[in-house]
């Protein structure tokens, strides 16, 4: 955003009988904001055609509640006589900050030559703003009838205001102390009118005494009775009437109770669905029985996991979700080929009905059998319907609407296939991106024609599916919530395209936890924030875009990565050989502030000494002195160069899978990994950062004390201070500008190692944070109580990242009894199995909390009840974290259609959903 003094005025000259004259609106901006020192406040405005860069100018100081700024402009120049317009914030240190709302409107009239508008900020984190989020507006939020504003010649003071969680039958009304608003008269207020956004009233207050008090209120016409008046003390209109003009109070929200509405939803992954004529896999056909159970139970919300393509290998590992080739194709193990319009042989018919027996009675997913069945069934029924389904005007519709993806994917899956590799750099004359060429591929002469048309034809079957899944489930009363991964697959579509966009010589992942005590590494390449920024992140903005189309709301998987984001280097297999990025380093300089004499090599290198290959290897040690290392000094040895690196030792022993070989591999990643510090590239040993978990490194323990002492002080002022402010500065270069572009509800997966800016930004934004039960945010915390959930959040007792409560239950006996004791008020020894009534306490615990959202997993749902629940909790287990090998293969053991029929549970479900206020 640029400011131009240049901009606050345009005139238009006009010649009539010989005079030169002006025509000129006057608008006299308030805008209600009490602003810190350093910060200042600007609009801008459409003054021109449509496409045009928007007019921004900056407001002045007023007094302390009000910021102005007056123009005079032409006012037949305003496009269709729709002034559009929005106000930004400047912060101290030059942060632009747009107001949270799509740009305000201002109808021109004819018969007005002076406008006096008085808005109020829209600030981001008001919660009232949650409302007007896709969720709200389309599915859960009772419709009222909108008319265009039209003010007549005799209005002077038009009213606006927000109330959007007003019941059906009621209305905004507005009251004051003067004749023209009823002297306070509840049985006769005036009533407002809606716009599809606004409430609003133009009043003739020609013969008012100003100033004046009034107030807003609820009005039920069905009833014809007053309900209520709005919290808070009177408002106050000090403006009179003006000559030939008009004055617009455009009054934010009523002042009413926010926090009232709660709701309740079901967490499950789409591939974990079951049903009698499924094929082994969930489909997008399956979320309509799916919807009908979540209507019939009271619950309001369906969570998958992410759905975009992630075939890469045509293996099983493909199953991992969060690997998607391409950001924004789906995956076509979500087909229902049945659904799809084509002629169907005999013989077709037969094979999918044997082939539907064989997988669908399987407790898990045959990932590879299940995708080498359907795409050759696409395959068939490509040959024999393609032709017809392309030629539609239809399909011609979504491949113009979506070109600028699906185009370069399928030739990525194309080329993937013809060269037996996801990899690019194995694809010869291809390895780089090149359009033109892309653009050959979709040439009927070209041998690639067909395959492209296919992977095409697939997506367009997927997006019907979906699409029609998606309606019947907003017609039913239910929000669709979406999962958007935080990576993208290093050998995928997008970084083929656009690698400039990621950092591809890095691999993201997070540090250590309890559930990952090496930390993750997922092998994506972190985002080149930077770069992305050049162009407004029109990558993220297609990618949210996208979304939107198929859900109303999404989780963002691992937003801290918006902070900052775990980044590992190429060459490490571990997640604890990552460090945070971007980060402030620690410059050589401190060491000796500190006192501590830099010794490059003790503190850069790992650290090996007879005792620490004791403890790591025991009687193995000779044979690992002999096989992997070299004599360094009398007392410490270095890895042999072809064994100095965690990749380096994995490639040795990727044929050796036995548990010697295996113990041996680890052991030798402790030792790389067993350093104090890692030196910033390019830095020529001037600038370091800390190895996470540095207290539990023998480096570290085999130090002297007073340098241990010295070193953790810095360790913690690198990890847990220097950085914060750093961090909330690049969310909000990213954040905000992300969320203004889509309608959609926006939830944080804001787990882990949280920066203490994470809680703060994310209310300032409106962003619904992630409450867990077993994983509190509070330091020194064993658990978080669901019943002190902040309302913007979503609650719930387990995520598939986690075991169910059930599982959970049985994995640590002494953390189960302290729950038992403090968080289930149960006096005696705790059950050693989870029984349905321990299930189903902690479940109602999220169901009545404060918390706007309560979603839950299916497996969490179904353990209240002892008929219904698995015999197995570890079979309910979704993914395991610490195996970045993990094979994602759940699927419910009870089908859709045996759920519905569970009447007595399902009875008992609602009820509970129910008399919890959700």
């Amino acid at each position: 955003m640029k400011y131009n003094d240049n901009d606050y005025f345009r005139f238009v000259y006009v010649v009539h009988n010989n005079e030169i004259t002006v025509e000129a609106m006057k608008f006299v901006f308030y805008l209600r904001y009490h602003t810190k020192f350093g910060e200042t406040l600007a609009i801008t405005a459409d003054f021109s055609e449509p496409g045009a860069e928007d007019k921004c100018m900056e407001m002045q100081y007023f007094n302390d509640e009000y910021w102005k700024l007056e123009m005079d402009i032409d006012s037949s120049a305003i496009p269709q006589r729709t002034l559009r317009y929005k106000y930004a914030l400047r912060t101290a240190e030059g942060l632009v900050i747009d107001e949270f709302q799509q740009p305000r409107q201002l109808i021109i009239e004819d018969d007005v030559d002076t406008l006096k508008i008085y808005d109020t900020w829209n600030y981001a984190g008001a919660i009232a703003n949650v409302f007007y989020t896709a969720p709200f507006q389309k599915v859960l939020l009772p419709r009222h009838k909108a008319v265009k504003a039209k003010p007549t010649k005799e209005v002077t003071h038009l009213f606006k205001v927000k109330a959007p969680l007003i019941h059906k039958d009621e209305v905004v009304c507005i009251l004051g102390a003067e004749e023209s608003l009823n002297n306070w008269n509840i049985s006769d207020p005036v009533l407002l009118k809606y716009d599809g956004e606004q409430w609003f009233t133009g009043l003739d207050l020609t013969n008012t005494r100003f100033p004046f008090a009034y107030k807003y209120g609820i009005y039920n016409k069905a009833k014809n009775e007053f309900v209520r008046f709005e919290n808070g003390g009177n408002r106050v209109c000090f403006e009179p009437v003006l000559i030939q003009g008009r004055v617009v109070l455009q009054d934010g929200f009523v002042n009413l109770p926010d926090n009232t509405w709660r709701g309740c939803g079901i967490a499950i992954p789409v591939f974990s669905l079951r049903t009698k004529n499924g094929l082994g896999v969930g489909e997008f056909s399956d979320l309509k029985l799916l919807t009908d159970w979540a209507a019939k139970t009271g619950l309001k919300l369906i969570q998958i996991l992410p759905i975009n393509d992630t075939t890469a290998t045509h293996t099983w590992t493909d199953s991992y979700p969060y690997a998607a080739i391409s950001a924004f194709a789906l995956h076509p193990v979500y087909i229902n080929l049945e659904a799809i319009e084509s002629e169907k042989s005999k013989e077709w018919k037969t094979s999918l009905n044997n082939k539907r027996k064989q997988l669908n009675e399987l407790a898990q997913i045959d990932y590879e059998a299940v995708m080498k069945y359907k795409m050759a069934a696409l395959q068939e029924l490509f040959e024999k319907n393609g032709d017809h389904c392309l030629g539609t005007e239809d399909y011609k519709g979504f491949f113009e609407r979506n070109g600028h993806w699906l185009k370069p994917y399928a030739a990525f899956c194309y080329l993937r296939d013809k060269f037996g590799s996801p990899n690019p750099a194995d694809w010869g004359a291809n390895a780089v991106y090149e359009e033109g060429k892309i653009d050959e591929f979709f040439e009927e002469k070209s041998i690639a024609f067909k395959q492209v048309q296919f992977f095409c034809y697939v997506q367009y079957q997927l997006h019907l599916q979906l699409s029609v899944a998606v309606e019947y489930a907003h017609k039913k009363g239910i929000v669709m919530k979406g999962d958007i991964p935080i990576g993208v697959y290093r050998y995928g579509c997008d970084a083929w395209v656009a690698p400039e966009l990621y950092n591809m010589q890095w691999q993201a992942g997070a540090p250590p936890d309890d559930f990952a005590v090496k930390g993750q590494n997922w092998g994506f390449p972190t985002y080149n924030w930077q770069q992305m920024q050049q162009d407004g992140f029109t990558w993220w903005r297609e990618r949210f875009k996208q979304m939107s189309f198929y859900f109303d709301a999404f989780r963002i998987d691992h937003i801290l990565g918006f902070f900052r984001i775990w980044s590992i280097p190429l060459h490490a297999v571990q997640g604890i050989m990552g460090r945070f990025d971007p980060c402030i380093p620690v410059h050589i300089s401190e060491f000796g502030e500190q006192g501590i004499w830099f010794d490059y090599e003790r503190f850069c290198m790992p650290y090996i000494t007879d005792e620490i290959l004791w403890e790591l290897f025991r009687e193995g040690t000779e044979g690992v002195k002999k096989e992997f290392l070299q004599k360094h000094g009398p007392h410490q040895y270095l890895l042999l160069p072809q064994f100095d690196t965690q990749k380096k030792v994995e490639a040795y022993f990727k044929e050796r899978q036995d548990a010697e070989s295996i113990r041996l591999r680890n052991g030798l990643y402790d030792l790389i990994s067993n350093v104090i510090l890692f030196e910033e590239e390019e830095t020529s040993q001037t600038a370091f950062h800390f190895r996470i978990a540095l207290d539990q490194t023998s480096s570290f323990r085999h130090l002297q004390p007073h340098v241990r002492e010295k070193l953790w002080n810095l360790y913690i002022d690198y990890f847990y201070h220097r950085q914060d402010e750093f961090w909330k500065k690049e969310s909000l270069k990213k954040l905000p500008g992300l969320k203004a572009v889509t309608d959609m509800l926006v939830c944080g997966e804001d787990l882990g190692m949280v920066p203490d800016s994470v809680p703060g930004v994310m209310k300032q934004l409106g962003i619904l944070s992630l409450e867990i039960q077993r994983m509190p945010k509070q330091q020194g915390a064993a658990f978080f109580n669901p019943a002190r959930a902040p309302y913007l959040s979503v609650v719930t007792p387990s995520t598939h990242d986690m075991s169910t409560i059930r599982g959970w239950w049985q994995e640590d006996r002494n953390i189960t009894q302290h729950f038992y004791n403090t968080e289930l008020g149960q006096s005696d020894e705790a059950p050693y199995f989870c029984e349905p009534w321990i299930n189903r306490a902690i479940v109602l615990q999220h169901l009545y909390s404060p918390a706007m959202w309560s979603i839950f997993q299916l497996q969490d749902i179904l353990g209240m009840s002892g008929t219904l629940r698995r015999e197995n909790p570890e079979d309910e287990r979704i993914n395991v974290p610490a195996n970045p090998q993990h094979y994602w293969r759940y699927r419910m053991h009870l089908t859709l259609e045996q759920l519905l029929k569970e009447k007595d549970f399902n009875e008992e479900l609602k009820d509970y959903v129910v008399n919890s206020g959700r």
